[in-house]
């Protein structure tokens, strides 16, 4: 990678992506959106890697993109057509957790939307901070809001751009758990491990399904499961899987 301002560090089975920028609040710049999406594409190729771990350093998850970079953009639609880290990691197959320790603001906002299961810090605080500054989100922000918290909070946070603790985030949806500082990132290492340990294939099987849930009709969503049901059951795991259970074991999935 080009920058030290994002780490990778693989843990067993676990990918942990970590943006190290603490001194602006892992704000991210072109540099480190480029290192995102080379991380991306690592993850996606590693037979090895079976679930990622998002998070930051210091006292932020993210504070989105660097404002000071967006006036470097030639026109309004090289700007609309820059490589963005929100659109990296939406083309990971593999489940992301983020473990959001601080500050989510902005696109660090839709970077933890973009992830499957968000934990949260009880340190941590969410804004869709953009209408403050005069424009909105285009990572994603209002879809992946309004499918998390519903149409009314959704509106709330855009249209006031005002923070939410960890708490109400959890009340409203937004994330999964809230844990101690230091519980963080060891749950969420726990959890991204339980699931590295199940069959790779139909893992991320059931994350392009719940993609397809959310943008397909109900009739076609249900024949699409049915159809990577069908994909998933042919696999030597799910084999694998059926004699374990006749065999009392733990199943040994080797990703074919």
């Amino acid at each position: 990678m080009s920058t030290e301002d994002v780490l990778f560090e693989q843990r067993g089975q676990v990918a942990v992506i970590t943006l190290n920028r603490p001194a602006k609040l892992n704000a991210v710049t072109q540099e480190m959106s480029d290192a995102l999406v080379e991380l991306a594409q690592r993850c996606n190729d590693s037979d090895e890697i079976r679930s990622v771990v998002l998070t930051g350093s210091g006292r932020a998850f993210s504070a989105g993109s660097d404002i000071r970079e967006l006036d470097k953009y030639q026109s309004p639609w090289a700007f609309r057509n820059r490589g963005d880290y929100c659109d990296s990691l939406k083309v990971l197959r593999k489940p992301i957790v983020a473990a959001i320790n601080g500050y989510a603001l902005g696109g660090g906002l839709e970077t933890a939307l973009i992830c499957d299961i968000r934990l949260a810090s009880t340190t941590a605080s969410f804004a869709a901070a953009e209408v403050k500054l005069g424009w909105i989100g285009g990572g994603g922000m209002s879809a992946l809001l309004a499918h998390s918290i519903g149409p009314s909070n959704t509106a709330v946070m855009l249209m006031t751009g005002d923070p939410i603790d960890a708490e109400r985030a959890l009340t409203w949806g937004l994330v999964s758990e809230v844990l101690e500082p230091d519980a963080l990132l060891p749950r969420a290492l726990e959890l991204a491990t339980t699931i590295a340990s199940r069959a790779p294939i139909a893992v991320e099987t059931a994350k392009a399904n719940l993609s397809a849930a959310y943008n397909l009709p109900l009739d076609q969503a249900v024949a699409y499961e049915r159809d990577l049901q069908t994909i998933c059951f042919a696999t030597q795991d799910a084999v694998e899987g059926r004699a374990a259970f006749a065999d009392k074991r733990a199943p040994r999935f080797t990703r074919s």
